[in-house]
């Protein structure tokens, strides 16, 4: 290294000169690496290559030998200069050189003669020595796996070249079409099972008007619900586009990310089908639209053609059906409602649909608040609106009577199974076949109107304008719904009352807990199996026992107390304390799930888990109930309800599939049917003996809502499953009112006109059909009798039966419960011991007394106790009169108290088995 001389320092005022060449010196040059000798040079910015210097003549100036370097007055040298200033070059192993790819930039003038020479041939020093060039390194590694630049910037560019080839290809090809069919829309036929027709929706409901005959704050609310950059934006918002594919992909809801011009695209000239080829069409067609037609031209096109329900096309006939009012009178409330209706019309009427109200005003304050946002309304007049209830009723040509209430519960159906959309189902061309029997509709009709409609005195009785009534029938074995009734007319009453949700269920429920409370093999609270003969207490306000969520005490009917009385009875009577009691004993999320699991939509209001679950508090449609009391008929087994037979589209079948009919044991037969024979003994000797009218085997249970704005009966044959509900409702405001008054009658409860309808719509429903019998598998011991409760610690002397702690006169008192010793006179007994000379109640001792009674025992026969029962303050039970013993030693309920009462005479009989319930039956 040391064999090249220092470099020596300029003298001053001497002009620069070049170091001299030593070619003893120099390494040999490769295609690597250009060398050249060390030198220091002014560096003015470093990391950019120097220019070529020129001496004082302009010449450019070449690497020439030169007798010492020289060193260029501002030094400011960047390292790599530094470095070949600190250490002349020394010849580097090949291997070392060879991976050397990227050196510092070298000045002309600083490039060896050789250097300059073979750079003039062409190449590098080697190149020009051998003629060839050298190799590109091969890349090796993980490096092999990524593209270069080079690569990636010629694949971006294609792609943007073959983007706008196919933009520019589709915006030539698509062309604005005519206007669609939509504008002469084929009707839907719906028709009975025997193929005849129901109805025809073909007249549409569309009035077309110019955009000044909507009124502004009409116009800003709908670009506040669907579009409120209208005005400023392009055609298409392809950031809305992907956002709308990405929530839909992640599930967060289907969303359509479409402008309004591209609704009204779709709307106006093309179909409704959901294609790639149909959105590719209105994305060019919504581009070319928007150039040839202002956007007061495509707004007005789109409120004229946007479905917003009730059969209603456009914002005109959507105002009419509504709000009975023009589309230029609208206010900001009305317009912001029909706004939100366009988003889901079904969804979003709350007078079809009472039970999505909250879904509704929230859509309906998502528009105001939007109208704000954007300054088509001060803050204030924003919060002095109030929701404007629509109309209760619209004007239909073609849908009166109870032709609208069915078409409109076909498509609910079709709408719930997506069987069809509702964009599908408007665009028309369906013939749609029921399972309805159009015999047994009229049927349906003429027993209302005979039983309710007739008996109204709407001008004299201002209760009777509230009465409203709903009913369905559904066939137990197939789940089809033969016959529903919707209400009085669909023109003067919109809702159908056989498919609302908001009218409680009452004591129709009740069987539902007896059902859970058998398929899940409940016990008492003191660990009885709960069956038809198990005792509860009837007791009003009685608390209900081994609930953890607070104080519950139900109130009976009519504040009644019944005492210790069966599962039966309390079904016959309807004791709301009883069936409290039960749904504790069986756990209310058990009773929450049968409910379900019978045919209960999951979703039903106010189907909570609590004890008064019991008691009706849920909200089910009659539709939802009939389909539930169809699966106690089918001996539990649960098929889904059908109103629809099949589909045809254009005259071409099978292009609809509908959901199939599958059955489902979903509770025990024993469980179904020993509620079947519980509701048995409601018709024969309970609060629905009005259903016997049927002239066949029934089963059926009466319910009475809260304040009785409601009653129902929900009854079956072992071929129909019917449930009647009469309702209250005011005409005009909507609110449900009580039915007290009703008919000339001072309160309507199921017994009455519910269980009317119900017996002769069955009679004439079911003529001509041979009378069937239910066939019956009962839970294990639900014909067995059971003893009513003891008291474990009755005092001496007194009827531990007894509510009233009444005394025994003639010194003898009976224990209720399982007796089995001999009776002695003037001996109270406690569990058939006899205790001679212990007093009884009257303050007398008998000491060695005799059993004489009178009478002798026998099996099968009668005992004579030699006196009489009293019923010194009111017996309550159910039984006849005093000491009968039958077979077995089972004794009647002579001397017995359901709810209190003196029982004087003597103990009525020996018994050998357990006393019997106090049952009429």
């Amino acid at each position: 290294m040391t064999d090249q001389p220092e470099p020596q320092q300029p003298k001053q005022g001497s002009a620069p000169k070049e170091p001299a060449v030593q070619p003893d010196a120099k390494p040999e040059p490769t295609a690597a690496e250009p060398v050249t000798e060390p030198v220091t040079r002014p560096v003015t910015e470093p990391d950019v290559e120097p220019e070529v210097d020129r001496d004082a003549d302009g010449a450019q100036t070449v690497a020439q030998p030169v007798a010492e370097p020289s060193v260029d007055p501002a030094p400011e040298p960047d390292a790599d200069r530094e470095r070949t200033v600190a250490q002349p070059p020394v010849r580097e192993p090949v291997a070392q050189r060879e991976q050397t790819v990227v050196q510092p930039a070298v000045r002309a003038d600083d490039v060896r003669p050789e250097a300059a020479a073979a750079g003039a041939a062409g190449g590098t020093p080697e190149t020009a020595a051998n003629g060839k060039k050298p190799k590109r390194p091969r890349r090796t590694g993980w490096r092999r796996l990524i593209p270069t630049w080079r690569f990636v910037l010629g694949t971006f560019l294609l792609g943007i070249l073959l983007v706008i080839g196919l933009f520019a290809l589709g915006y030539y090809m698509v062309n604005i079409p005519a206007a669609n069919a939509a504008a002469m829309k084929q009707s839907n036929v719906y028709l009975y099972a025997d193929g005849s027709q129901l109805a025809r929706d073909g007249e549409v409901n569309r009035e077309n008007v110019n955009l000044s005959q909507i009124s502004k704050d009409a116009q800003h609310a709908v670009l506040a619900a669907e579009d409120r950059d209208f005005y400023t934006e392009s055609a298409i918002d392809p950031k809305a586009m992907i956002r709308a594919a990405w929530n839909t992909v992640t599930g967060k809801g289907k969303q359509s990310g479409s402008t309004i011009t591209q609704q009204y695209v779709k709307n106006y000239y093309l179909a409704q089908e959901q294609t790639v080829t149909r959105k590719v069409k209105e994305f060019f067609i919504s581009i070319k639209l928007d150039r040839v037609k202002s956007k007061d031209e495509i707004l007005e096109g789109y409120l004229n053609t946007s479905y917003a329900g009730r059969n209603s096309y456009g914002l005109q006939a959507a105002a009419q059906a509504y709000y009975g009012v023009d589309a230029v009178d609208l206010t900001a409330g009305q317009g912001a409602y029909l706004a939100a209706l366009l988003n889901a019309p079904s969804e979003y009427d709350v007078i079809a649909h009472p039970e999505n109200r909250p879904a509704a005003l929230a859509r309906w304050n998502y528009v105001l608040d939007g109208m704000v946002t954007k300054g088509w309304l001060t803050e204030s007049a924003r919060k002095a609106i109030k929701f404007p209830e629509p109309r209760q009723s619209i004007v239909s040509t073609g849908m009166s009577g109870q032709r609208g209430y069915l078409v409109k519960a076909v498509n609910d159906y079709l709408f719930d199974n997506k069987i069809l959309t509702e964009d599908q189902l408007q665009a028309g061309g369906y013939r749609i076949t029921t399972t309805l029997q159009k015999p047994k509709q009229d049927a349906f009709v003429k027993a209302v109107n005979d039983k309710v409609m007739k008996k109204l005195d709407k001008k004299n009785n201002k209760v009777d304008n509230y009465v409203r009534a709903g009913g369905v029938a559904i066939d137990p074995a197939t789940g089809k719904v033969l016959a529903m009734y919707g209400g009085i007319d669909y023109t003067k009453q919109y809702v159908n009352n056989a498919t609302r949700r908001d009218y409680q269920d009452g004591s129709t429920f009740k069987p539902f807990v007896f059902t859970s409370a058998v398929q899940n093999g409940s016990v008492t609270q003191d660990g009885q199996t709960i069956t038809p003969n198990t005792y509860y207490d009837g007791t009003n306000k009685r608390p209900v026992q081994g609930w953890s969520g607070g104080e519950y005490a139900p109130e009976n009917e009519d504040q009644n107390s019944y005492g210790n009385i069966t599962v039966r009875t309390a079904t016959n009577k309807s004791v709301n304390a009883v069936y409290a009691q039960m749904a504790v004993d069986v756990g209310p999320a058990k009773v929450k799930q049968t409910a379900i699991d019978l045919g209960l939509p999951s979703d039903t209001p106010d189907l909570n888990p609590y004890p008064s679950i019991a008691l009706g508090t849920s909200t089910a449609s009659v539709l939802d109930m009939t389909e539930a009391y169809a699966t106690l008929a089918n001996h539990g087994k649960h098929g889904t309800y059908t109103i629809i037979e099949k589909i045809t589209k254009d005259g071409q079948t099978g292009t609809v599939t509908l959901p199939k009919q599958k059955t489902k044991q979903v509770v025990s037969r024993e469980a179904a049917d020993t509620t079947t024979a519980v509701l048995q003994s409601v018709v024969e000797e309970g609060t629905a003996t009005a259903a016997q009218e049927a002239d066949r085997p029934v089963a059926g249970k009466t319910g009475t809502a809260e304040e009785d704005t409601a009653a129902w009966f929900a009854g079956y044959t072992p071929d129909l499953a019917t449930v009647v509900s009469v309702m209250g409702q005011d005409p005009v405001t909507g609110k449900h009112r009580s039915l007290y008054g009703a008919m000339g009658l001072q309160r309507v409860n199921g017994g009455g006109a519910p269980a009317e309808i119900w017996a002769q719509f069955t009679k004439d429903a079911l003529k001509g059909k041979e009378a069937k019998d239910f066939d019956l598998q009962l839970q294990e011991g639900a014909d067995e009798e059971q003893a009513p409760p003891v008291d474990p610690n009755p005092e001496p002397g007194t009827d531990a039966g007894q509510d009233n702690g009444g005394t025994t006169d003639g010194g003898t008192t009976e224990t209720p419960g399982a007796t089995t010793g001999a009776t002695t006179g003037a001996t109270p007994t406690t569990g058939g011991a006899t205790t001679g000379g212990t007093p009884t109640t009257g303050g007398t001792t008998t000491t060695g007394g005799t059993t004489d009674t009178g009478g002798t025992t026998t099996t099968g026969g009668t005992t004579n106790t030699g006196g009489t029962t009293t019923t010194g303050g009111g017996t309550t039970g159910t039984g006849g009169t005093g000491g009968t013993t039958t077979d077995g030693g089972t004794t009647g309920t002579g001397g017995t108290s359901d709810s209190g009462g003196d029982t004087g005479g003597t103990t009525p009989g020996v018994t050998t088995g357990a006393l019997t319930s106090a049952r009429r039956d």
